[in-house]
Formats: structure tokens, C-alpha cells, sequence
């Protein structure tokens, strides 16, 4: 499991682990993205938080994380971006998990300073169309993160599952950092 702010490089990360070993990438936001372009309820109910620089209510996105996981075979390792994001999603995580006979191994967390994410998030809201990159909705983003999301940092600390990286240098220097913790 990858954590950490908007902007921490999550995606970049586990895009390599996909490619790398074959592992199977379940990031929420990619399933928003893609209930919304599909103009399904649930991906205008996503957008309409998401745009606000809201997170997705839990019902809505342990729905979609059931789904998802329900087509994934047993024998195939999962590595999840953003999610959970609540103390409420990691419990329900937890619970899907074990009704599939799995269990979370690891959990890595990419530390940023706060101008590092400001920067990089402002360069990829030029480059992207996406809309939860203006500066106003990041703003949103991380007083969200720091609100809801530390306690899901606290939670897999005390399980003695986190592991925290730098996530600061150059994509193959972090990357680095990424496989030596997970071997």
C-alpha cells in the first residue's frame, strides 16, 4: 500500500511496481476518473467531491474497492494508491481483505515537504486536465490529507506496518528507496 500527500509521487511508484513484478494497481482515484468519464452515478457523485477538494464518502469508495477487488485473482498481488484514506476505509479494508484471504503486508509512505508538493502539483495542473490540480483544490487536498489521512498513517504505524521513505530526489533515487524497503 502507498501513502502519502497529493503530489508524493504514489502513482509513479507503484505505475513501476505494476510493470516491474505484474502486481495488480488499484488506485481510487483511477476508479473515480473512470466512473466519471463512463458518466456512471457514482463518478458524478466522486466528481462532485472531488472538485471541491473533498475525499469521496467511504460508502462510496469501499463500494467501488469491493468491485474492484472481486474481479482480481487470489494469486495476484495488489498494490493500492490512496486508499484507503480514513481510519473508517482501512478498518473496511481490512475486512474486505480477509474475506478474499488476503491481508495488507506493507505499507509505504512517501514523505514530501509541503513547498515540494506545491511545486510539483502546480507543474502537472499545467501539463494535465485534470481538476483537483488547481492550486485552490490542492490547498483543499492537503488540509484534507493532514486531517483525515494522518490518523490512517497512525493506525498502520501501531501495526507495525509502515514504513516511511523520502520522497524527495530523482524518480529513480526514490524508486530505489521503494525496493529496498518492500524486498
Amino acid at each position: 500500500m502507498f501513502m502519502g500527500p497529493p503530489g508524493s509521487g504514489k502513482g509513479t511508484q507503484v505505475r513501476f511496481l505494476k510493470e516491474a513484478h505484474g502486481w495488480e494497481h488499484l488506485a481510487t482515484g483511477d476508479l473515480f476518473r473512470d466512473h466519471l468519464r463512463l458518466g456512471t452515478p457514482l463518478g458524478r457523485l466522486a466528481e462532485e467531491h472531488m472538485s471541491k477538494g473533498h475525499y469521496v464518502p467511504d460508502e462510496v469508495t469501499v463500494g467501488m474497492v469491493r468491485e474492484r477487488l472481486a474481479r482480481i485473482p487470489a494469486s495476484t498481488r495488489i498494490v493500492f494508491d490512496g486508499f484507503p484514506r480514513t481510519v473508517a476505509q482501512a478498518r473496511a479494508l481490512d475486512e474486505l481483505l480477509g474475506q478474499h484471504g488476503r491481508r495488507v503486508g506493507c505499507v509505504v509512505l512517501l514523505e514530501v515537504p509541503r513547498e515540494e508538493l506545491l511545486g510539483r502539483i502546480s507543474t502537472r495542473g499545467r501539463s494535465s486536465a485534470r481538476s483537483d490540480d488547481s492550486p485552490e483544490v490542492l490547498a483543499r487536498r492537503l488540509e484534507v490529507y493532514d486531517e483525515r489521512t494522518r490518523p490512517v498513517v497512525e493506525h498502520y504505524e501501531k501495526a507495525g506496518l509502515l514504513r516511511r521513505i523520502e520522497g524527495v530526489g530523482g524518480v529513480d533515487e526514490i524508486r530505489a528507496r521503494v525496493a529496498e524497503v518492500i524486498a
